[in-house]
């Protein structure tokens, strides 16, 4: 399985695990920008027996039907093409490849079609729901793609126990922050101030702030202003029944009595169980902010509103439609996709792996898709790429100590420097 963030790596190693019971899992972490930390991969929780960071010519070189019978790609639509054409360039023509599978982490808001074609050509492209699976197969067959890849499951980090409210416990809200929604310091340093004047409303409950990350750590997107360090710098500061916690997302929700965000995917994760699920409306419902893809959830409100006692009331049919709290058991939403690969592995022979972008169909933009990563647009490596062979300890030290410092560099500028040049530009 291939991850190129922390987030990713959590859908690509449950999903593997869901669609291929018992099977070994071995992880590959893409070398880059939001490559996890050791700290991260822990919060998420999920083990592999084996995991180590590669190139994409590391990737590449290390896939054939000999080592993997299924290949995950749990990663960004611009990779998962290349990886794709890389993969077509080595395999196509042999008797036997691994099956090829991916999809998305969670709430597909944003570039539908532009994602959606960057990830054709995997034989398993899996929906998260009734109605994503919809949206799927309607963009293929809108350009004249085969949308038969197109698989309905369901988000593999679901589950947990059903919210029952606790007299041992208080009344615990729990604010789930994005790293890039919104985007601006203004929008949240508001959304901070407000849940902890929710906290001091309401001096009888607990408010959790539940961050994503560390900072200097990278998540799928991007944060250039950490609610951490925002927090620092409240006036009056956090209240003493507010405060910002880490882990693992199923364990907060065990705990919590109000779910409130602007768009993340913790709200399915909340109203699967049952939880009184709030999607915020202050800052307004833009699909810059993700939070449309809630109309008609019965979710959206205001910090206002809770601060009144109010609590949205989910609506059973949108639910359904979005994978969540569906009729059936939960295991039964992989059913199909468990049989399609299943089917597809006790095949002797495959089709070739044919993405719909080709040089005939998007000459002007699939080679910069595949540079990126190093491959020339037949989807061979080029010369100047990594040829993937091992480094000695000695490189490998080197090699590990000049990636720290670029990270480091590049998260400084973007937490430090980006902000600064923007303001300057403001003024």
């Amino acid at each position: 399985m291939l991850a190129d963030s922390d987030t990713r790596w959590k859908w690509g190693a449950l999903t593997a695990h869901r669609i291929a019971p018992g099977a070994r899992l071995d992880g590959l972490l893409l070398r880059g920008r939001a490559t996890p930390t050791a700290r991260q991969l822990d919060e998420v929780g999920v083990r592999a027996a084996s995991l180590r960071e590669v190139t994409a010519a590391e990737f590449l070189a290390a896939v054939d039907r000999d080592a993997y019978d299924v290949v995950v790609l749990a990663c960004v639509g611009g990779t998962v093409q290349a990886m794709l054409h890389g993969l077509a360039h080595n395999l196509n023509g042999q008797a036997r490849r691994p099956v090829t599978v991916t999809g998305y982490v969670g709430v597909v808001y944003e570039k539908l079609a532009d994602g959606l074609l960057l990830r054709h050509g995997a034989d398993v492209v899996l929906a998260n729901s009734a109605h994503d699976a919809e949206r799927f197969r309607a963009v293929y067959e809108g350009v004249g793609a085969d949308p038969g890849s197109v698989v309905e499951c369901a988000l593999p980090f679901l589950g947990g126990a059903p919210y029952r409210k606790s007299a041992e416990r208080p009344y615990t809200v729990v604010f789930a922050v994005q790293p890039s929604v919104p985007a601006n310091r203004a929008d949240r340093e508001y959304l901070l101030r407000r849940a902890a004047g929710h906290a001091r409303r309401h001096p009888d409950r607990e408010v959790l702030v539940k961050l994503r990350s560390k900072p200097g750590e990278h998540t799928t997107h991007i944060e250039e202003q950490p609610y951490q360090k925002l927090a620092a710098k409240l006036p009056g500061g956090l209240p003493s029944n507010c405060r910002l916690v880490y882990g693992h997302m199923g364990e907060v929700l065990d705990r919590t009595d109000l779910l409130v965000t602007v768009s993340s995917t913790a709200a399915l994760e909340s109203l699967h169980r049952g939880i009184p699920t709030a999607v915020l409306t202050d800052l307004g419902v833009r699909e810059a902010l993700g939070n449309h893809h809630f109309l008609g959830s019965g979710c959206l409100i205001s910090w206002d509103q809770l601060d009144e006692g109010a609590l949205p009331e989910p609506d059973a049919a949108w639910t359904a439609r979005q994978g969540v709290v569906a009729d059936g058991p939960y295991e039964a939403a992989f059913d199909a996709a468990r049989e399609r690969v299943a089917a597809l592995v006790a095949r002797e022979t495959l089709l070739p792996i044919t993405p719909y972008y080709t040089l005939t169909t998007a000459p002007g933009y699939l080679p910069g898709v595949l540079a990126r990563h190093g491959l020339d647009p037949s989807g061979a490596l080029r010369p100047d790429a990594a040829a993937g062979r091992p480094a000695s300890g000695l490189r490998r030290a080197v090699r590990s100590a000049v990636r720290d410092a670029a990270r480091g560099a590049y998260r400084h500028g973007v937490q430090r420097v980006a902000p600064v040049i923007r303001r300057m530009g403001e003024l």
